[in-house]
């Protein structure tokens, strides 16, 4: 698997010449890491991270009458971009060695994508296992979090074992699992 098979596209960005309160901006209501930085030829020239925007912000504490900074006069330069046919292990690798949060993918230069830990760790996570974990907070919150039932699925049927106090109980918990998005069938062990 390589990178373009996991990253994220169209990306969101900023350039070096824009505020650092806007690009602030895009970081929080975007929920991202960082934003790269790009010229007008979508040439990675830089990455906006959260740490980067965190430092400004304490450098210009305690003084009022300082403007936004520019994004280019506090973001990371140089930054480490990896190609669309990297390999995700050696995406991983950089991550973890460098403690990086995400990574522009660029081709020639220019910026295709970007990814994020999230990305990398999504294809390791199967359908079912998603589908299982929606099944299981639903079925802990309605017997008080004291995980009564355990719930499994595969090939959208789960498969829910545990002890019923009576017949209108399994039907309850059946019809709540049922509500589960990728829950096609549900059936009842004891």
């Amino acid at each position: 698997m390589q990178a373009s098979d996991i990253m994220s596209r169209p990306v969101v960005t900023t350039t070096a010449d824009s505020l650092l309160v806007d690009a602030v901006v895009k970081l929080t209501e975007g929920g991202f890491a960082s934003l790269p930085v790009v010229d007008a030829e979508q040439h990675v020239v830089g990455l906006m991270t959260e740490g980067d925007a965190l430092r400004a912000a304490e450098r210009a504490k305690g003084d009022p009458g300082v403007s936004s900074p520019r994004v280019g006069e506090v973001m990371t330069s140089p930054v480490e971009v990896v190609s669309p046919n990297t390999d995700v292990a050696d995406v991983a690798r950089l991550m973890l060695t460098d403690r990086r949060r995400s990574l522009p993918v660029a081709e020639d230069g220019v910026l295709v994508g970007i990814v994020s830990r999230r990305d990398v760790l999504r294809p390791l996570v199967r359908p079912d296992d998603i589908v299982t974990s929606y099944a299981q907070e639903v079925l802990d919150a309605y017997s008080g979090h004291r995980r009564q039932w355990s719930v499994e699925v595969t090939d959208n049927v789960a498969v829910v074992r545990g002890e019923f106090t009576d017949t209108a109980e399994r039907h309850v918990v059946t019809s709540l699992v049922r509500t589960v998005p990728g829950v096609r069938d549900v059936r009842i062990e004891d």
